[in-house]
């Protein structure tokens, strides 16, 4: 526990050639990307997989603290250090790297902040959140994508974050390399063990 939120830690047996925050979406918990966070470690990589606020074992609800808790968490991990995101976590990943000093971003699915925070004001995320001060966040941050290695990965069945959202954080983005997986659904690049492995080679080749 740091500062009241939870997280795994995954260090591999030699000197890492990174570090890497893993970042879970709306209403999942850090347990689902388990997966990624081993071949992650296997690939010679030091990971920190957290539990954001209102999610899992960590305390407190979800709110404007966001970007803090995860430069806090990435410290945990050496650099150079790079963000993956799912989903909402795809949404953080790429507004957290700035403030984290990320050198290279894997985003996957990710919403937008319309998204969010329709999702956000209709009551259908189902989290326990600080509503007025998330809402302040999402409101002050609209996704730009920042001018590092960008590696934008999306299935074309996704039902819920349309897969033209991620074609046009392409379009913007001056460092971006986009994958449209055939079929899928919203959850299904995440575990894809070929996908990952992709992902990873990709990873090195950025933080090089």
């Amino acid at each position: 526990m740091l500062d009241g939120l939870a997280h795994t830690l995954w260090r591999p047996d030699e000197e890492p050639w990174g570090g890497l925050v893993v970042i879970h979406g709306a209403s999942s918990r850090k347990e689902n990307h388990h997966d990624f966070a081993r071949a992650a470690r296997d690939a010679g990589l030091a990971v920190v997989v957290p539990d954001l606020r209102g999610h899992g074992e960590s305390e407190g609800a979800l709110d404007g603290r966001v970007l803090d808790d995860l430069a806090e968490i990435a410290e945990l991990v050496p650099e150079p250090r790079a963000l993956r995101g799912s989903s909402m976590g795809g949404y953080l990943a790429i507004s957290a790297a700035e403030r984290v000093g990320a050198r290279a971003v894997i985003a996957i699915c990710p919403a937008s902040h319309e998204m969010l925070l329709r999702g956000l004001r209709e009551q259908k995320l189902e989290f326990e959140a600080d509503r007025p001060s998330l809402e302040a966040f999402l409101t002050e941050h609209p996704l730009e994508p920042p001018d590092i290695p960008l590696l934008l990965l999306h299935a074309e069945g996704d039902e819920r974050v349309p897969v033209e959202h991620s074609r046009e954080l392409a379009a913007r983005a001056p460092q971006a390399k986009l994958v449209i997986v055939p079929g899928g659904h919203h959850r299904s690049v995440q575990h894809d063990a070929e996908l990952q492995g992709e992902a990873l080679r990709w990873l090195r080749r950025a933080l090089a």
